[in-house]
């Protein structure tokens, strides 16, 4: 089975549920499931962060496993985790992020999974 996860929720979104239980599951071998991709929402962009702990373990593992790692291009943006414009023609780009990391909106993250489509998405 795979999956997407989809971090909408603040609060403990990123740093507990996905860094003290789907993060250490993904590195042990034993999520259960394949990640095919996550999306991160509001403040929870701030783990992809450039040398943040949790986000530089997530781009690792997303190196290695083939996991989408795409941040919303207005929560980016207005945190200043990506440059440039949004909107159809735009062209948000990830800064002072780690490696990997896109930036974009719902189409951008259908087109990318559209090759490898997961078989549930999980909002967290």
């Amino acid at each position: 089975m795979t999956v997407a996860y989809v971090l909408s929720t603040t609060g403990h979104t990123a740093d507990y549920k996905l860094g003290r239980m789907i993060l250490p599951q993904l590195e042990e071998g034993r999520h259960g499931a394949e990640v095919v991709g996550i999306f991160f929402f509001d403040d929870n962009t701030y783990v992809l962060r450039a040398g943040d702990p949790l986000g530089e373990r997530l781009a690792t593992v997303a190196a290695e496993q083939g996991i989408l790692l795409i941040m919303c291009d207005r929560c980016a943006l207005s945190r200043g985790l990506a440059e440039g414009e949004t909107g159809p023609e735009g062209t948000c780009q990830p800064k002072g992020t780690v490696e990997g990391v896109e930036v974009g909106c719902f189409p951008d993250l259908y087109a990318k999974l559209g090759q490898n489509p997961p078989d549930q998405v999980v909002t967290l």
